[in-house]
């Protein structure tokens, strides 16, 4: 119960985040696009910096085990929320926008404070599994699905500044290479901005939105229905009839964050296809919207349900 507090808390904490960036476009003090500035700045610099903070901490093979159980975790999630799209598609006839947002998540920008804040920095570490595994699939599944291209863009892949930021952080936490102090203490000071930035981005994008007419999409709630509700509850039954809970001492707090990813909003990754390829974009970014605004709510529930479990 305290932990799902303290989750809603700091979710709140950064929606407060979230109304400074929208009254800063609303009262023009910033104009929407400069919103495309600070999200590169955050994807490009800030959320490599916190990546590679992560692994600058003492080798020891629990933590090797337990990032190898974070990989699990995510390659879990991913094989029950494509196949059950696909039963679901057929039943209510979901555009692939809609597919993809039930599957993707936004488990980069917002995961990664909050498991900092909540947990604790070095437990940041265990959130490279999913963002490894969703990276890989939504630049190859996700793109396909959405743009229905047959062909996978491998290079965007290898070449992805987290990927690459993550490939580092293991070989540098495996080989137990750490950075000089000084590096080591401008890296930490700069990957503490990603939580602050990201929700600012999502503040000035939400400014650009007439926020009623996002509320009358009546299929939008049953998309978030299944995607911070159902779906999140799938994956704590999976976890609980695999028995991953005994893999690691720390299995508890590593699957938790596998949960906090899975149960996280839609990716803002699809929007961007979806406005790069004019696949539904305006309703694309109607159901990213919807869902950032209802997870305040349904994370922590999913959390404390998590947890009575």
């Amino acid at each position: 119960m305290e932990l799902s507090l303290l989750l809603a808390q700091n979710i709140f904490g950064l929606f407060l985040i979230i109304f400074v960036g929208y009254l800063t476009v609303k009262c023009r003090v910033l104009p929407p696009d400069d919103s495309k500035v600070i999200s590169k700045i955050v994807l490009y610099i800030v959320c490599p910096c916190t990546i590679l903070n992560s692994f600058q901490i003492d080798f020891t093979n629990e933590k090797l085990m337990g990032l190898i159980l974070s990989f699990i975790g995510a390659i879990v999630v991913h094989l029950i929320f494509i196949p059950l799209t696909k039963l679901l598609g057929q039943i209510f006839h979901f555009m692939p926008v809609e597919k993809a947002t039930l599957i993707y998540s936004n488990a980069g920008n917002l995961i990664i404070p909050l498991v900092a804040s909540i947990l604790g920095e070095e437990w940041v570490l265990y959130t490279s599994g999913y963002m490894v595994v969703q990276t890989i699939l939504i630049w190859t599944h996700g793109k396909n699905l959405v743009c229905n291209e047959k062909q996978y863009d491998f290079k965007k892949i290898i070449l992805n500044v987290n990927v690459i930021a993550i490939m580092l952080g293991m070989i540098m936490f495996i080989a137990r290479w750490h950075f000089p102090a000084l590096i080591h203490d401008t890296v930490s000071s700069v990957g503490s901005m990603v939580g602050p930035l990201s929700m600012l981005v999502i503040g000035m994008l939400l400014g650009n939105i007439d926020i009623l007419s996002v509320f009358k999409e009546k299929r939008v709630y049953g998309i978030c229905f299944l995607r911070l509700i159902v779906y999140p509850l799938a994956v704590i039954l999976a976890f609980r009839l695999l028995g991953l809970q005994n893999f690691h001492q720390d299995a508890y707090q590593i699957l938790l964050i596998s949960l906090l990813a899975a149960s996280a909003p839609a990716a803002a990754t699809i929007t961007q296809f979806a406005q790069l390829y004019d696949k539904h974009p305006g309703y694309t970014s109607i159901m990213n919207v919807m869902s950032v605004i209802f997870c305040i709510i349904t994370m922590p529930i999913i959390v404390f349900i998590y947890q009575i479990l």
